[in-house]
């Protein structure tokens, strides 16, 4: 080993060893350092490591120091504060469509970005979610596809499968190879959706992640060009949506009461304009693809949200109230 490689291996796992291991209250001295690295298989002395933290900290890569009878050193500079990782293990153990083996080892690198010590507290400080999670352990290599298709604007090709009661994979269409132009990804009441255009019904679909299986990208094949998806906004589009259900795009005119002002704000944004109609009731506007999860939306407030425009959704609510009560008196009389 050369006397240079030598010297950027001793610079560079310094830098590692402090990162990883030290923090403001927990600072480690000159000699535990140079015990560290020995355990490493690495010797240097004292000179040569005031030495390189120096260049360490010329490069911007802050070690910071505190003066006594041996020298004390941490890293503060963490590229997430420990709530924000502590939000994002949150997130990542809410998360169904991750696997309970890939939760654990993402959890695990999170809590290290926060160096062993803080990282530890994290996770004891962590309550795991009660979340049903997925069994395909192929959705780290769907999405690494899937992304890699949107990049560079190529068809993916891929079976697509539901559960029966035995919890046994069937295959939609007995296996039926779907292909499709990918635009984005998008994560929905803890599930990853895929975001795509079908040629053939020529119109905007979703499709399950986990619920996807041998994806490949089709290299000979570009996407479709469509003036739909050149201008698509997935932020407009998700808002429009109810339960990742697709449908007719409607432009509607609701009217809701006080109390549930919160719920619009929820499906809708902020950003929706809203307007006293009479006392206690407000009215607004917003784009929804109307499916059967709508419907079921509109109905889950009884009298306390209702569609008022345009009249032929209007009929097509009373409709779906109708079928539901036809479905429930049947019930009754068997």
């Amino acid at each position: 080993m050369t006397a240079l490689y030598a010297s950027k291996i001793t610079i560079l796992k310094i830098w590692e060893i402090l990162s990883a291991e030290t923090d403001e209250e927990h600072p480690m001295s000159s000699v535990q350092l140079l015990a560290k690295l020995e355990e490493c298989g690495i010797s240097c002395d004292r000179r040569t490591l005031y030495s390189n933290i120096e260049t360490l900290n010329e490069y911007g890569y802050e070690v910071l120091s505190r003066r006594s009878r041996q020298n004390e050193y941490w890293v503060a500079e963490r590229s997430f504060d420990l709530p924000e990782l502590h939000i994002l293990i949150d997130a990542i153990q809410a998360a169904a469509f991750i696997t309970e083996k890939k939760t654990e080892e993402l959890v695990d690198k999170v809590a290290r970005l926060a160096g062993s010590r803080s990282g530890a507290v994290i996770k004891q400080n962590t309550v795991a979610f009660n979340t049903t999670k997925s069994t395909n352990e192929f959705i780290y290599y769907s999405v690494n596809e899937i992304s890699y298709a949107i990049e560079k604007g190529r068809k993916i090709l891929f079976r697509y499968f539901d559960y029966d009661y035995k919890h046994n994979k069937v295959y939609r269409r007995d296996g039926h190879r779907y292909v499709v132009n990918p635009v984005a990804t998008v994560f929905s009441n803890d599930k990853y959706y895929l975001v795509c255009y079908n040629d053939v019904n020529r119109n905007m679909t979703h499709y399950r992640i986990d619920r996807m299986e041998a994806v490949q990208v089709l290299e000979d094949k570009p996407i479709t060009p469509y003036e739909y998806t050149e201008s698509f906004d997935i932020t407009k589009h998700k808002k429009a949506l109810f339960g990742m259900y697709t449908g007719e795009f409607v432009k509607v005119r609701f009217e809701v009461e006080k109390r549930l002002l919160d719920v619009v704000f929820d499906q809708f944004g902020e950003g929706v304009e809203i307007e006293p109609v009479r006392d206690g009731w407000y009215s607004f506007v917003a784009d929804v693809q109307a499916s059967s999860v709508f419907f079921g939306w509109v109905c889950a407030f009884g009298g306390s949200l209702r569609v008022v425009s345009p009249a032929s959704l209007v009929g097509r609510v009373r409709e779906h109230i109708s079928t539901l009560a036809d479905v429930y008196e049947d019930k009754r009389e068997q």
